[in-house]
C-alpha cells in the first residue's frame, strides 16, 4: 500500500546575483497516515522551504510529488483547490499568522466559508464544536488575537489547520514562540488529534528535545540536504552522521552527573549558493578528507535508518 505522501528527489532553488542558491536539493521521502516526520537543522537549512514547497505555497524546481495516489508535482488550479483542503500548515509565529482584524470565531470559520459546502448554521456549529476540540472556552468567540496568550493564539492555527478536515499537517515550529508548559499542552493535543483522526504530520523544529517526542522518524537537513534519517529512537541512540552527532551533543542534559561532550563546530560555513559536489558539512567536519570532496551518497545502514557519509562506517563508534 503506497504511503500517504511521497516525494522523491525534489528541489527548490532560487535565482539571485550571486547564482542559485539550493534552498532544497534532492530530498526523498515516504510519510503515512498516522506518523509524523521530524525534520531538523540549524537556520538555513531549508526546513521550511522543504514544508511550504510540498504544499505548493512555493512551487518546486524539480522532482515528483505523490499525495493520497495522485501526482501533485504539478497540479492545476482545480486539483490546488482540493489539495489545499487535505493538506494544512500551522505557523511558527501564533501572532502574525492571524488577522488582527478577525475575531477568533471569524478566523476560524474563514476557511468553511471559503469552502462553500456548509449552511451559515452549520458553519457556526462546526467552528464552536473546533474550539472545544483545541481546547477554547466559547467566551474567546469574540476576542481578538492581540486579547489572547501565546497558546490560546496557537490554539486558534490549530483550529483553522484543522477545519477543513486535513490529511497531512505542515508544522512548522508551532511551539518555538511559547513557554514551555504551553508548548507540553499544545504538542499533547496534537498528538491526541493525529490518534483521532490520523493525521500525518511534517514537523518542522529547531528543538531536539520536541521532536523526539513527538516524531516517529526524524530527518536531519544542512544545507538542503538530507544527511541522515532514522525512526526517532535509533537516531537518538545511535545517530551516524558527525552533523547529526554534534546536534545532539547540544542537547542540554538536566543531570550534572550525566553530561556528554559536547562537539564544537568550527570552520566557516558553506555556501549554499552554488554549492560543490562534495559533502557541504566537510568544512566544519573534523573528520573530513579528500573523499569527502565527492557526491556523497545515501546509504541505507539499518532498517529505515539512512546516512550521507562516505566515513560514517569508521566513526560509527566515536
Amino acid at each position: 500500500m503506497p504511503a500517504l505522501l511521497e516525494v522523491r528527489n525534489l528541489k527548490k532553488y532560487f535565482k539571485n546575483p550571486a547564482g542559485t542558491l539550493h534552498a532544497v536539493d534532492d530530498i526523498s521521502f515516504d510519510l503515512d497516515s498516522g506518523r509524523t516526520l521530524g525534520v531538523v537543522g540549524e537556520s538555513g537549512c531549508g526546513k521550511t522551504t522543504l514544508g511550504r514547497t510540498i504544499l505548493h505555497l512555493i512551487d518546486p524546481t524539480s522532482g515528483e510529488m505523490k499525495f493520497d495516489g495522485r501526482n501533485i508535482s504539478a497540479p492545476t488550479n482545480k486539483e490546488l483547490i482540493r489539495l489545499r483542503e487535505e493538506m494544512r500548515i500551522i505557523f511558527q509565529d501564533p501572532y502574525s499568522s492571524l488577522n488582527p482584524r478577525m475575531s477568533v470565531s471569524t478566523a476560524i470559520m474563514e476557511p468553511l466559508q471559503i469552502q462553500g459546502k456548509l449552511s451559515k448554521a452549520e458553519i457556526i456549529e462546526e467552528t464552536r464544536s473546533l474550539m472545544d476540540i483545541v481546547g477554547i472556552a466559547r467566551r474567546f468567540e469574540n476576542a481578538y488575537p492581540h486579547e489572547l496568550d501565546g497558546g490560546r493564539r496557537q490554539r486558534v492555527g490549530v483550529a483553522r489547520a484543522l477545519s477543513l478536515r486535513p490529511k497531512f499537517i505542515v508544522c512548522d515550529e508551532p511551539v518555538s514562540a511559547l513557554d514551555v508548559s504551553i508548548q507540553a499542552q499544545i504538542i499533547n493535543l496534537m498528538l491526541d488529534l493525529q490518534e483521532e483522526r490520523g493525521l500525518a504530520y511534517l514537523f518542522v523544529t529547531h528543538d531536539l528535545s520536541v521532536v523526539k517526542y513527538i516524531s516517529d522518524d526524524i530527518m536531519v537537513m544542512y544545507l538542503g540536504n538530507m544527511v541522515e534519517k532514522a525512526p526517532s529512537d535509533e537516531l537518538f541512540k545511535s545517530p551516524l552522521h558527525p552533523y547529526t552527532k554534534a546536534l545532539l551533543s547540544a542537547i542540554p542534559v538536566p543531570n550534572l552527573r550525566d553530561q556528554t561532550e559536547r562537539i564544537i563546530m568550527q570552520g566557516e560555513l558553506t555556501s549554499p549558493v552554488n554549492p560543490k559536489p562534495g559533502c557541504r558539512f566537510m568544512a566544519r567536519c573534523q573528520y573530513a578528507s579528500e573523499e569527502c570532496a565527492e557526491p556523497q551518497v545515501l546509504e541505507e545502514h539499518a532498517p529505515d535508518h539512512f546516512v550521507a557519509c562516505c566515513k560514517y562506517k569508521a566513526l560509527e563508534n566515536n
